[in-house]
């Protein structure tokens, strides 16, 4: 129960950044990659080879990317649905990442959740976009 309360405050504390702090963590990543050494590969592999920072700032340029090419419709649910895939795999591939290099039980068990819960949405998302091919929605 101690360990899942930690486990909760760590969450919160992560998610109470602010915007700006988001908008500036962002940025930073961006520019790191730029300098870093050029574009990403095409796919993501979580590999102790590259530096970890490296490797998050492949995480994101692919994810970054993935959501760009995202079929567009017009359709809201079909939209977010198309660009949440990318993210998701982001998550994922970020979430393998650090547990190549952290050993602390509590981030282990919190990127264990990430992947296994953002698999499950991937999941659920690619069933969604399976049964409304057609999917049109009615704007309010």
């Amino acid at each position: 129960m101690r360990a899942r309360m930690r486990m909760l405050a760590l969450c919160l504390a992560v998610g109470a950044q602010t915007g700006a702090q988001a908008q500036a963590q962002e940025m930073d990543m961006a520019m790191h990659h730029r300098h870093a050494g050029g574009a990403a590969p095409a796919t993501f592999v979580a590999s102790s080879d590259r530096p970890f920072a490296r490797r998050m700032d492949d995480a994101m340029a692919i994810m970054e990317r993935g959501m760009a090419a995202a079929p567009m419709t017009g359709q809201p649910g079909h939209d977010f649905v198309t660009m949440m895939l990318p993210h998701h795999q982001g998550a994922i591939d970020m979430a393998r990442s650090v547990l190549l290099d952290t050993r602390d039980p509590e981030l282990r068990n919190l990127a264990l959740g990430i992947i296994a819960e953002q698999q499950n949405e991937i999941n659920v998302m690619r069933a969604w976009l399976a049964h409304h091919p057609d999917h049109k929605e009615k704007h309010p």
